[in-house]
């Protein structure tokens, strides 16, 4: 007869940081808490935790978590090292959100390392929420940050060999390939996307950062869901905060992270309002959303959290003072 001991021994991956999600909402109520997509989150949530940790804010919190994928050169799917539009130039999105509704963005950002600051320059310093390409290049310049070209040898390879056959066909959960693997479809690109973090601090408010180099390949000028608030990134100190990962399109179309929110504002826990809205991808297009990934995750103000994606494969980190691990995601497919 298996124990319960053993179901739970069982239960583990083998790789000691990645659980299996069961769905449950394990936050832990009135403590500190930061979440954020994919296994790479676990070093930016360790980031975040030393400002949460000290009973700092939430927003300097997620701003210094995502800046740790933003400078890694080895993480093709965040800033420094991110794969390349077609044409060959890295361009950079990010938003950022506190808990009274401030947010601030820039889309199309070329030459910086970390957009996630720039764009809450863009929220601190402007009247505006969103600066795209020059514009937001200049702001930039202006406000001391250092001009440096993003596109790693690494990442200007792979350009290269796909221009060989300039085909683009995106991968589900690149995220969670290494970077040297070989694109599983012959000629495609090494498709990539985004950290979405978000956190609640000891003072009960939330925030949270969105930061992406975008598709690899994608048309000059393409922008995602990652720096459009409500779509990529939404707060509400009032319910919680959510966030999204994959093809932004599909996100875009439904407004993915506000309606999260929403419905947890009507009373569902982190991961129900993360299924619906997944769920209502696949009703405006059932056939399309068998092709693409997307994921969302979610914290309520209680601390509760939970995620839910359209395929399998979509991990989140999780750092409080009682855990810090690796969870994979429910899925539809």
């Amino acid at each position: 007869m298996t124990t319960r001991r053993k179901f739970i021994q069982h239960s583990l991956l083998t790789s000691g940081s990645l659980l299996a999600y069961n769905q449950i909402d394990a936050g832990i109520k009135n403590n500190p808490i930061v979440i954020s997509t994919w296994d790479f989150g676990k070093a930016a949530n360790a980031e975040a935790w030393k400002i949460l940790l000290r009973k700092g804010r939430a927003l300097d919190a997620v701003e210094a978590g995502v800046k740790i994928p933003e400078a890694d050169p080895t993480n093709q799917s965040v800033g420094y090292g991110g794969l390349p539009d077609r044409d060959g130039r890295v361009t950079l999105d990010a938003c950022i959100m506190d808990e009274k509704y401030n947010c601030g963005s820039v889309m199309c950002l070329e030459h910086i390392m970390h957009p996630i600051s720039v764009a809450r320059l863009v929220m601190e310093k402007t009247p505006h929420v969103v600066l795209t390409g020059d514009g937001a290049l200049q702001f930039a310049l202006a406000n001391g940050f250092e001009k440096i070209n993003l596109l790693t040898p690494e990442s200007e390879k792979a350009w290269k060999e796909w221009l060989q056959s300039s085909r683009y066909e995106p991968v589900m959960n690149i995220e969670n390939k290494k970077t040297n693997d070989p694109s599983p479809m012959p000629g495609g690109p090494l498709n990539h996307d985004t950290i979405g973090m978000v956190a609640l601090d000891a003072n009960g408010n939330m925030s949270g950062a969105c930061t992406t180099s975008g598709m690899a390949f994608k048309m000059h000028g393409r922008v995602g869901d990652s720096p459009i608030i409500g779509a990529g990134l939404y707060v509400d100190n009032e319910v919680g905060a959510a966030t999204s990962t994959g093809v932004g399109e599909e996100v875009i179309r439904i407004v993915g992270s506000h309606l999260v929110v929403e419905l947890m504002r009507q009373g569902l826990k982190p991961a129900a309002a993360c299924k619906k809205a997944v769920e209502r991808i696949i009703r405006r297009n059932p056939v399309q959303a068998k092709k693409v990934q997307v994921g969302f995750l979610a914290l309520n103000n209680k601390g509760e959290y939970g995620a839910y994606a359209l395929q399998k494969g979509f991990t989140f980190s999780v750092k409080s003072g009682k855990e810090e691990r690796v969870y994979e995601a429910k899925s539809i497919y």
